[in-house]
C-alpha cells in the first residue's frame, strides 16, 4: 500500500481524478486528490503542502497540466515525496513558468477556448471546450466539465515555480498524443528533460478521464506494482 496525492490543473477540480482514484484504490493504495485554490501559484503551493502534511509516510505526487508546476515545486527539498508523475503536465525549472514553457511548443487549436478577463481571471468558452479537452471525451462529459469549471488566475501561469524537484526524483510522464491545448511535442521534450519513464496515450488533454486505467497503471509502475522500464504507446 502506497500514498498517492493527485493535483489537478487549471479550470478543473479534484473530480477529474475520480476514475484514476478508483483504479488506485482497487489496488489497495491510499489516495488524496487535492482541490487547489487557483488564486495564485503561492496559494496553490501552500495548500498542497498543507494537504501533504496530513498524509502519513512517503508520497508519490501526480500532477495534470498546470498541476505539474505545483508538484515539482512542492516536492523540492521535501523528504516525504519519493517520485513524481506528470500527466500531460508542465515540469518547469527555476525561473520557468507555464507561460515561458509554452513558448517552446507549437500552437494548438484548443487554446482558442481560453478567455482572459481584465481582472486577471481566466476561464474557458463553454462552446469551445470540446476542442480544448479533446474528441475522446463524450459530449456529456465535456458539457459537465464546462459547466463546473473553476476560474484560474493568470498569475498561476505566469509566476516562476522555483527549482524543479524532477532533477532529484524518479519521474514518469504520461503523454497525451492528441492533446489540443498542450502541444504533445512539448510534452515529449519535457518527458525527455525529466528523464521520465514514458507512457504515450492516443488521448486528448484529459487522459485521466478518458483513459483512467492506463494512467493509473503508469502511476502504479512508479509505486513498484509493475516494471516501469521502457516506453509504451497505446
Amino acid at each position: 500500500m502506497a500514498n498517492v496525492v493527485l493535483v489537478h490543473g487549471a479550470w478543473g477540480d479534484e473530480s477529474v481524478w475520480d476514475g484514476v482514484t478508483a483504479a488506485l484504490q482497487d489496488q489497495g493504495h491510499r489516495v488524496l486528490a487535492v482541490r487547489l485554490p487557483m488564486t495564485s501559484l503561492e496559494a496553490d503551493l501552500a495548500w498542497t503542502r498543507q494537504q501533504l502534511a496530513t498524509v502519513d509516510g512517503p508520497v508519490t505526487l501526480v500532477g495534470h497540466s498546470y498541476g505539474g508546476v505545483v508538484i515539482s515545486a512542492v516536492a523540492h527539498r521535501s523528504a516525504q515525496v519519493t517520485a513524481l508523475v506528470f500527466v500531460a503536465a508542465y515540469a518547469p525549472d527555476a525561473a520557468e513558468s507555464s507561460v515561458t514553457l509554452n513558448s517552446h511548443g507549437g500552437e494548438r487549436r484548443g487554446r482558442a477556448a481560453i478567455r482572459f478577463g481584465e481582472d486577471g481571471w481566466t476561464t474557458l468558452d463553454p462552446g469551445l471546450c470540446g476542442e480544448a479537452f479533446g474528441p475522446d471525451l463524450p459530449e456529456a462529459t465535456v458539457k459537465a466539465l464546462a459547466a463546473s469549471q473553476r476560474p484560474t488566475h493568470l498569475t498561476c501561469f505566469a509566476t516562476p515555480s522555483g527549482p524543479g524537484a524532477w532533477h532529484d526524483l524518479p519521474c514518469a510522464y504520461v503523454i497525451s498524443a492528441d492533446d489540443q491545448i498542450f502541444d504533445p511535442g512539448l510534452q515529449r521534450w519535457l518527458a525527455e528533460r525529466t528523464h521520465s519513464t514514458v507512457t504515450e496515450l492516443n488521448a486528448g488533454h484529459f487522459s485521466q478521464i478518458s483513459r483512467p486505467d492506463e494512467v493509473a497503471a503508469a502511476i502504479c509502475a512508479m509505486l513498484g506494482d509493475a516494471d516501469p522500464a521502457g516506453v509504451s504507446t497505446v
